[in-house]
């Protein structure tokens, strides 16, 4: 399965601009094949906006989720953004997963909220594992600091999860979090991640870029710069399958030793 990473913080405060950076972006992954794009953590809106992130968040099913369907129905692929969830008088760092036919199929809010800004606008999601099935791949749905959790994504692994799909926000100066955090956790794990970043400065942060696919031989499949890119990769399944007979770490794992860890 072609997956592309977008690689770009849109135009933050603006949900009109950045669902016609999406467009525009669908037009070409669909055009290079890709049967799925992945923005970065808040795509929808921006990141650094401040009290302006609850006043541009939607429910999960409000307008902006149907301009997203209609974007995957025009390009004939599914599309995983992130945005701000409003859920009553809570709002949620989330990301959605839409189908090619419109159909939402999973929705994930941010479990593990990082610093203060993110402490102050958001409230924390419950649910670790989120999961939906596309093109006979089990993809599972993460955010940013949620992945820096060994437990987060080896909880993925243990429920099959094939590709794991990270909308980040990572910013200087962890960006050896996409250099060597990622691959790792895609090796002792067993599975693709998709680690999607925004780049360039948004008030007091900047973000580093690096966007990539990592497989389960802990190489990148794909690895974007410092700019806003769109760069695509397979996920392949008759490789991870002989990457996991070959590497049998879930298999081997003895939990009756890990009782300490909760």
């Amino acid at each position: 399965m072609r997956t592309a990473l977008l690689q770009s913080s849109g135009r933050p405060g603006s949900t009109a601009e950045n669902l016609k950076v999406l467009d525009e972006a669908a037009g070409r992954a669909a055009a290079a094949g890709a049967a799925l794009l992945v923005t970065s953590e808040l795509f929808l809106t921006g990141y650094a906006i401040g009290d302006d992130i609850g006043a541009l968040a939607e429910p999960a099913d409000g307008d902006a989720a149907d301009a997203v369907a209609e974007i995957t129905g025009r390009h004939g692929l599914a599309i995983a953004y992130g945005y701000p969830e409003r859920a009553g008088e809570r709002v949620h760092n989330s990301v959605q997963l839409i189908s090619a036919d419109g159909t939402r199929l999973a929705g994930y809010r941010k479990t593990h909220l990082f610093g203060c800004f993110e402490r102050d606008h958001f409230t924390p999601g419950e649910q670790p594992v989120v999961q939906a099935e596309l093109n006979g791949v089990t993809v599972g749905l993460m955010i940013c600091y949620d992945v820096e959790f060994p437990e987060n994504v080896r909880a993925h692994a243990l429920a099959g999860t094939d590709l794991l799909l990270v909308p980040t926000a990572q910013m200087h100066p962890f960006q050896f979090v996409a250099e060597s955090v990622v691959p790792v956790r895609a090796f002792e794990n067993q599975m693709y991640v998709a680690y999607v970043n925004r780049v360039g400065h948004e008030g007091e942060f900047e973000f580093v870029g690096l966007s990539t696919l990592a497989g389960p031989d802990g190489i990148a499949r794909a690895r974007a710069g410092r700019t806003e890119e769109l760069v695509l990769a397979d996920v392949d399944a008759a490789f991870l399958a002989a990457s996991r007979e070959a590497n049998p770490y879930l298999l081997d794992r003895r939990p009756g030793l890990y009782g300490a860890l909760a």
